[in-house]
């Protein structure tokens, strides 16, 4: 395993580490530039395959992928796996793109595009470079990363605004709940910010909003 803290660890005189991460964006463009339509799915890596939710994201998947969705997924085990696995089986595209750490990511066999980054950022630009829609599955720490990272850049106009989508209401609704108490409450937030995401329920309910929210667009 190569050595973490890889941001850290940029020292004078190492500028040939540019090349690596102009490497990693040159793979990434060429493996992807042609996707088509596409969906990021997230969610955590330490959901099991007899759990409810791993199931739902496969279905997730499976559906996206029957209306001719790409879907993109951290390429990991758990809610990435079920996404990649539900698109594959689908006959759809899955692509997983692995990031590697020292615990939790390892690489699940269903993804069709595989890649695999040492960089987070360039990892988080692939996401949102080609994905029309944001799936936000229950998650931990680096699903929270995606969700907020993504509504920041919609939120400042960094990005084209796309559907933010939280599935299960009985996970996420507590933090849409605190968000509008403390953050709309206390005036850190505009009113209308609270439109970039929504909560849903159904696997069917997720399509149909990316849907109807993609076509709406100009």
């Amino acid at each position: 395993m190569e050595k973490q803290f890889l941001i850290n660890d940029f020292k004078m005189g190492e500028s040939w580490r540019l090349f690596k991460i102009m490497g990693e964006f040159v793979d990434g463009v060429e493996a992807l530039h042609d996707i088509g339509p596409a969906v990021s799915i997230f969610g955590s890596a330490r959901v099991q395959p007899n759990h409810p939710r791993y199931k739902k994201a496969e279905k997730v998947a499976a559906l996206f992928a029957k209306n001719n969705f790409a879907v993109l997924t951290g390429g990991g085990g758990g809610i990435m796996e079920a996404a990649n696995k539900g698109a594959a089986e689908a006959g759809g595209v899955s692509a997983g793109l692995n990031i590697m750490l020292p615990f939790e990511q390892e690489p699940n066999p269903y993804a069709n595009i595989k890649l695999e980054f040492k960089y987070f950022f360039i990892r988080k630009v692939m996401f949102v470079k080609y994905a029309i829609a944001y799936i936000i599955m229950p998650g931990g720490m680096g699903t929270l990363d995606e969700l907020f990272e993504a509504v920041t850049l919609i939120q400042t106009h960094r990005i084209k605004p796309l559907p933010v989508i939280l599935v299960g209401k009985d996970y996420w609704s507590g933090l849409f709940d605190w968000i509008k108490l403390r953050l709309l409450g206390d005036q850190m937030i505009s009113p209308e910010d609270l439109d970039i995401f929504q909560i849903v329920e159904e696997p069917e309910e997720v399509v149909e909003a990316v849907k109807k929210m993609t076509l709406s667009q100009p």
